[in-house]
């Protein structure tokens, strides 16, 4: 019998349905403008384009002018690529270009899908950011989607790491720029620490469509963007702590792999604190629950996880002498990514490769704060129905389930539970066996690299021809995709998300195509793809025939999404397909979380050796551990984002601030503004309120007026003086404060003067924010202790981390009005000595010179390798006013040799 919301469903149709029912009549005016748009010469296409731009310029609105925008953008794409979108794939644009979530099966076309939504939201000329899961799919998808673009009369830019500045600049000034979320997170917070206007990269946050939505902005969302300097070198603390750890017997700790933690016992903790003591790491009568041992004990337990919980080949891989660590959802090396806390470091030691300093932060930001910069946000995947809750919750984002062009015709079977992993991977290997005899491609999926690798040598024993793909195999990883679909192919897989290359049945034609003419560079090309393409026809059928591309899960994954995305790889476009996942009792999953009454059921079945329990009922338990899961992922990531929200509300102010000071032509009112501040606090402190005049601590005040504002008043004798009170002595010294400030603007220039301000300002800014950065990151360590007196960790951490954020903006205040208060103008005698250094050093430059004239990089290498001169005279690193006033591009005051932009004048 159906219950009340079957039957309602049935009469009204799911609020999906209602959505998809909505967009029809735009699909159709869409359908209806086709034949005018295919009378458009190629320049027609642009001079619409152009025409829309001006529509949008004279107030229309994207919404009224979609039907047109997204006509002219299919014109382009079949133009340009040969491909006319589908029906589904306008109505996927219409929800990203409303803000929403497309979800798209595997095979969609999501590529092209986003460009309809870019096309159109990039005619208000703020720049249109698509950002994909990596630096392969930013640069392919913008390689093939610019010939689209370029169509349509607009610019492509791709971001990577490691590129020139003006390379990327001129990416981000293009109207769609396409990267990765790393790279589009790290460029923000470099902005932020820059302080030109015009070397800003990301001018807005308009509009940013997110390819493999799910992977980036919840997968990775635990993990936040981290800019770090090197703090000192431990290389021995790490060394020492890690030949203790191999000592520890499983009585001296206890390991949670629910929250991948570990804790010590009293046993562990006595054991520990006679190791360390017998290596001099703590003191005769220290222990670990004393305050001074905070950093030892935080040491020993990164050890302690590094050799317990990070596993090598899973976790991580050793790669030419460094720890590279792997991506837990993709399966993918990420290079130059490093743990933090000195994790990474534990690591190192453990394997025994150099370690390298750890890091301070500098800059940082979690992606979903990042993420909710943008004005509008839309993203695409395959699989994010699971998590529409969170979607809504942490971004607003709503998830709309796209139909498909073509009905899926994929068998999903229930899975299959085995007692044992022996017996589990037993049965598997004989399935892909089956299939491989009858020419059925087969994928395996795995959730680690050492599981596939097994697996690859239990198929190498019966004799079965494969591929595997894992983070050892990156750089071929789209070739092994693109040949996962041809006839008896076997492919092992560690994580198929956002893999970005299709497996369609046969082989990719494209690179069938693409391997035949390098292969045969005298046949011409037409002939070759005419011959590849009637025999990959052929190829294809035969596979339909054989059933399709059969899809082998070796385990349940944490998250159902990345079974889903597993899944999803078969079946696409209404091809046929298979897929099953097969199970046992010992893995991760079903130990962890599985429940113990289906071992039960499991034993009080009786089952034989190699059988296996086929129900309906264990898909619905596992789904329920799965969802368990996935409720404490979430839980954990609300945790971190409300903490983070704390600070995002501290970046915001100083962000704004720094933008502001940029923008500014004029400072001196801000500058003036916290000299007075600076007075009020010290008149506060010194001669409080409603005190009498024996109270008033006159020598400290007088003293803290030399030392923070640069001048010699007689405050004494002001304050002896009958009837003046502390608003007289206030006034005197702001009057006296603005006349010695400006009297320097006279020394200086006016222009130079503000050029001065703006430099002081935003690098003590700075300063402040990374000090603060670094109490935050020790607040945020310790406040969870708090929970034990029965206090709220994050109102205790949000009214602690308020009380610094003020404290830094007084300090901030003091700061830039002593540095501005003893900048002075450098003798006669210093600028000569400095101008003659120069000199010096030009003709020792030249000297060395092997030519006249050199390119710009070689100038650049040249002046680096400069010998160093003599320092101007009175320099003193830590006090600017010594420097003198040297320009971006004159040698530092360091006699270093180097430009000063490079040098002292580098901005942090």
């Amino acid at each position: 019998m159906l219950g009340i919301g079957s039957i309602a469903k049935k009469v009204f149709g799911t609020p999906n349905d209602r959505k998809i029912k909505a967009t029809r009549p735009l699909v159709e005016k869409i359908n209806a403008l086709e034949p005018e748009f295919e009378k458009l010469s190629d320049e027609g296409l642009k001079q619409k384009t152009a025409e829309l731009r001006q529509k949008v310029a004279e107030g229309a609105s994207l919404d009224d002018l979609l039907p047109e925008a997204f006509a002219n953008c299919r014109e382009a794409a079949k133009r340009a690529l040969g491909l006319r979108a589908f029906d589904t794939q306008l109505m996927g644009a219409i929800f990203l270009h409303q803000g929403n979530i497309a979800e798209q099966k595997t095979g969609e076309g999501k590529t092209l899908t986003a460009t309809f939504a870019a096309y159109l939201n990039a005619l208000v000329g703020k720049g249109v950011h698509v950002v994909t899961v990596n630096e392969y799919l930013a640069r392919r998808d913008s390689e093939w989607m610019s010939k689209v673009y370029a169509a349509l009369g607009l610019s492509t830019g791709v971001i990577h790491s490691d590129m020139p500045h003006d390379a990327k600049m001129t990416a981000y000034t293009s109207d769609i720029t396409y990267g990765t979320n790393n790279e589009f997170g790290f460029d923000y917070l470099r902005d932020n620490m820059k302080s030109e206007l015009s070397q800003l990269f990301q001018k807005h946050h308009h509009f940013a469509i997110v390819d493999e939505v799910d992977s980036i902005l919840i997968d990775e969302a635990r993990t936040p963007l981290i800019i770090s300097g090197q703090a000192t070198d431990r290389s021995e603390l790490y060394q020492t702590i890690d030949a203790v750890i191999p000592l520890l017997t499983e009585e001296h700790f206890t390991i949670d792999e629910k929250t991948r933690n570990v804790t010590f016992t009293d046993e562990g903790n006595e054991f520990l604190e006679e190791q360390l003591r017998a290596r001099g790491l703590l003191d005769e009568d220290a222990t670990l629950y004393d305050p001074e041992s905070t950093t030892i004990v935080h040491h020993v337990n990164q050890g302690l996880r590094a050799h317990k919980i990070f596993q090598k080949d899973k976790d991580y891989i050793v790669r030419n002498g460094e720890i590279v660590l792997v991506d837990e959802f993709t399966g993918r090396m990420m290079a130059g990514r490093r743990l933090s806390d000195g994790l990474h470091q534990a690591i190192e030691a453990k394997e025994g490769v150099e370690i390298k300093p750890e890091n301070v932060t500098m800059a940082s930001v979690t992606f979903q704060n990042y993420f909710r910069l943008y004005d509008k946000l839309a993203g695409m995947t395959g699989t994010a129905a699971t998590e529409a809750d969170e979607f809504m919750e942490i971004y607003g984002l709503g998830v709309v389930e796209v139909p498909t062009n073509l009905p899926i015709a994929r068998a999903d079977e229930d899975d299959q539970v085995y007692r044992t992993a022996r017996e589990k991977y037993e049965a598997m290997i004989e399935e892909v066996r089956k299939a491989h005899e009858k020419n059925q491609p087969a994928l395996v999926g795995t959730t680690s690299i050492e599981k596939s690798e097994m697996l690859s040598q239990m198929l190498t024993k019966v004799g079965v021809p494969h591929n595997v793909l894992n983070a050892r195999q990156h750089e071929q990883e789209a070739q092994i995709v693109a040949d996962a679909g041809k006839l008896g192919a076997v492919t092992i897989a560690t994580n198929m998300a956002g893999r970005g290359t299709d497996i369609k049945l046969g082989g990719n034609v494209e690179f069938k195509i693409m391997e035949a003419i390098a292969a045969n560079p005298e046949e011409h090309p037409d002939v070759i793809r005419k011959q590849i393409e009637e025999q990959h026809k052929a190829d294809e059928d035969a596979v339909k025939a054989a059933g399709g591309l059969f899809v082998l899960g070796s385990e349940r994954h944490e998250s159902r999404r990345i079974d889903n995305q597993l899944r999803g790889r078969s079946g696409r476009q209404g091809d046929p397909g298979r897929t099953v996942f097969f199970l046992s009792l010992e893995d991760d999953l079903m130990r962890i979380f599985g429940s113990e009454r289906l071992e039960k059921v499991l034993k009080t079945l009786g089952l034989k050796e190699g059988e296996a329990i086929v129900h309906p009922w264990v898909n619905k338990s596992l789904e329920r551990a799965q969802a368990k899961v996935e409720g404490r992922n979430f839980d954990m990531r609300k945790q971190i984002l409300k903490f983070d929200d704390v600070m995002n509300d501290q970046r915001k102010v100083i962000f704004a601030q720094r933008r502001e000071i940029m923008e500014a032509k004029d400072l001196s009112e801000i500058v003036g503004d916290m000299r007075h501040q600076v007075i009020d606090d010290l008149i506060d402190a010194h001669m409080p309120p409603k005190t009498y005049a024996d109270q008033w601590d006159i020598q400290g005040l007088y003293a803290e007026v030399i030392a923070k504002l640069g001048i010699d008043v007689p405050v004494m004798e002001w304050a002896e003086e009958e009837g003046v009170d502390d608003e007289d002595i206030r006034e005197r010294l702001i009057k006296a404060a603005d006349e010695y400030m400006a009297k320097k603007t006279v020394e200086f220039g006016p222009e130079n003067m503000r050029s001065i301000e703006k430099q002081v300002l935003l690098q003590t800014i700075d300063t402040k924010w990374r000090e603060h950065l670094l109490t935050l990151e020790h607040l945020r360590s310790v406040v969870g202790f708090r929970g034990y007196a029965q206090r709220d960790p994050l109102n205790e951490y949000k009214n602690e981390s308020f009380q610094l954020f003020e404290s830094m903006l007084d300090s901030l205040r003091e700061s830039v009005t002593q540095n501005l208060s003893q900048i002075r103008l450098p003798t006669e005698e210093e600028q000569r000595a400095w101008m003659e250094q120069v000199a010096a050093q030009q003709r020792a430059a030249q000297a060395a010179a092997p030519q006249p004239e050199m390119a710009g990089a070689e100038a650049e290498t040249a002046e680096a390798d400069e010998e160093p001169g003599a320092p101007l005279p009175g320099f003193d690193e830590n006090d600017q006013t010594t420097w003198g006033n040297p320009g971006r591009n004159e040698k530092c005051p360091c006699g270093s040799g180097k430009k000063f932009k490079h040098c002292h004048g580098k901005l942090s």
